[in-house]
């Protein structure tokens, strides 16, 4: 069996409609809140790259209308699969902008469920951290720091590690907060701002820090870190840290 889905997620933020489409439309805007490390074509003609643990989707733009419409997807494969994106910006009076992402696509085979639960809850996830980033990190970039930890055979017993380590309770809420060692042993004090049962968010003062169940097993970290950062060095010690919640 195979699925078309089309599913859609909007918010309202105070940052202008500049800020927005910066978010949006740019490399370093994409970095500050999705996945990987992005680059931008602009232009009606461009393409938006993408590269995350070895995977390199490539996004051709179709609609480019600077501060009101983005829009891209991937071309259509052999067997029919495809992916796309639509971003619509409206202005609102006193300075608020409300945004509306629209994904849609086509899955296909006998496994779509799966992959389409994993890309809804993931799709939730990041557009939660766009509105985190408008609303507290507008017009500032983040690097993207990401890191694999171990396979994980009993996810349950491993999330609830994981909470233990960020010093959640074992049924943490959005607005719980969050105090914890992290690599180095630098105290790390932040607030919840995403929470299901494959993932948590964490917002501190320079920094948005994702912890994921992946796909095929692993957690992986997926952050998104304010000011000077060796991107290669955060990524090695993250990596060691997600160690230590093998089950």
């Amino acid at each position: 069996m195979d699925r078309h889905f089309d599913t859609q997620h909007d918010a309202e933020f105070d940052a202008d409609p500049d800020q927005v489409w910066d978010a949006i439309a740019t490399g370093p805007g994409i970095d500050s809140w999705f996945m990987g490390r992005n680059d931008v074509e602009p232009g009606p003609d461009g393409t938006i790259r993408m590269a995350f643990g070895g995977y390199t989707p490539e996004h051709r733009i179709t609609e480019w209308e600077p501060h009101r419409r983005l829009a891209y997807r991937t071309d259509e494969a052999d067997d029919g699969r495809f992916v796309a994106y639509e971003f619509l910006i409206e202005g609102r009076d006193q300075a608020s902008t409300t945004l509306r992402m629209t994904v849609s696509g086509f899955l296909p085979g006998d496994d779509w469920e799966a992959e389409y639960d994993a890309m809804t809850r993931g799709l939730a996830l990041y557009f939660r951290t766009l509105a985190e980033y408008l609303t507290y990190f507008a017009g500032r970039t983040a690097t993207p720091v990401t890191a694999f930890g171990p396979l994980i055979t009993d996810w349950q017993r491993a999330r609830h590690m994981l909470y233990a380590e960020l010093g959640l309770p074992d049924v943490p809420r959005a607005g719980t907060s969050a105090r914890f060692q992290g690599p180095e042993s630098r105290t790390i004090d932040g607030t919840v701002y995403f929470i299901d049962t494959d993932a948590v968010g964490i917002r501190t003062s320079d920094a948005m820090y994702r912890f994921v169940k992946g796909f095929s097993g692993p957690i992986v970290a997926m952050h998104h870190v304010f000011g000077d950062v060796d991107r290669d060095a955060a990524e090695a010690s993250w990596q060691t840290w997600l160690s230590r919640l093998h089950p």
